[in-house]
């Protein structure tokens, strides 16, 4: 693969349709920016798409890539993002997130609203967007980020459980509906991973968002990438179904050994 880059831009038009070109979502932080940089570094070009466009300049230029602002919870701002983008081998679906940890009997709607649009329907919009882009590269790839909440239930998490654990149901069935086609899925399940992740599931409160992970060494962003960067670079014939990625110190979403 060719290892060739172009200047960051925020200019579409200097996207090329016969390079591998890879579009990852929320790439202004944490996973999706350390995803991109591995992307870029394996010779893709990569199609930054996120709400702060402010961040995807910088790794626009960093890493060689296109910035496009991006919400995945808004249709217009996914079509015309995709308009944007000429051809698409690699699609990685990494907007989504959590807020709040209220019980089901004080369940915020808004907070659950919040996150089937961003980790549901935002994931369906892209993939079904870019899926005939894929297709026709012959070699395209799904990869989709989901979470270990994608697997397990635990108290107080039930908006972010469900949200994922629907999310990766919408990416699973996408396997079979496109068996015998020239593109592959591959489901990503992480642990705890420290970025901002728990920033925004408590609203900013940096104390509480720290306690998460005190007391273990997390994941990092660019643990998860590595992994991501990994199943987008195997041989076309070879399909990673599912990915389910932990620090040592987790055993489940629920246990965990703290020093």
């Amino acid at each position: 693969m060719s290892t060739e880059s172009t200047a960051g831009t925020s200019n579409p038009s200097a996207i090329a349709s016969d390079r591998n070109v890879a579009v990852v979502t929320g790439a202004s932080s944490g996973i999706g920016a350390a995803t991109a940089r591995g992307l870029a570094a394996e010779g893709f070009h990569v199609v930054l798409g996120a709400r702060r466009v402010e961040r995807l300049h910088e790794l626009a230029e960093e890493t060689g890539g296109t910035a496009v602002p991006l919400d995945v919870t808004d249709e217009e701002s996914v079509n015309s993002f995709v308009e944007r983008v000429p051809s698409c081998r690699i699609l990685v679906n990494n907007a989504g997130g959590a807020k709040g940890t209220a019980p089901v009997a004080e369940a915020d709607e808004s907070d659950w609203r919040w996150m089937w649009e961003t980790n549901v329907l935002g994931t369906l919009r892209l993939t079904k967007a870019l899926l005939p882009k894929l297709v026709a590269s012959e070699n395209g790839h799904v990869i989709t980020v989901t979470s270990v909440a994608a697997l397990e239930v635990y108290d107080n998490g039930s908006g972010y459980t469900s949200a994922k654990h629907a999310e990766a149901a919408l990416h699973r069935t996408l396997r079979g509906e496109h068996l015998g086609e020239p593109v592959r899925f591959t489901e990503v399940a992480p642990g705890l991973v420290e970025t901002e992740f728990s920033e925004v599931r408590y609203g900013g409160d940096t104390e509480r968002a720290k306690a998460v992970y005190r007391g273990l060494t997390p994941l990092t962003a660019e643990d998860v990438a590595d992994v991501i960067t990994f199943a987008a670079t195997r041989p076309a014939h070879v399909n990673l179904d599912q990915i389910v990625v932990k620090p040592r110190d987790q055993a489940s979403a629920t246990r965990a050994h703290r020093t």
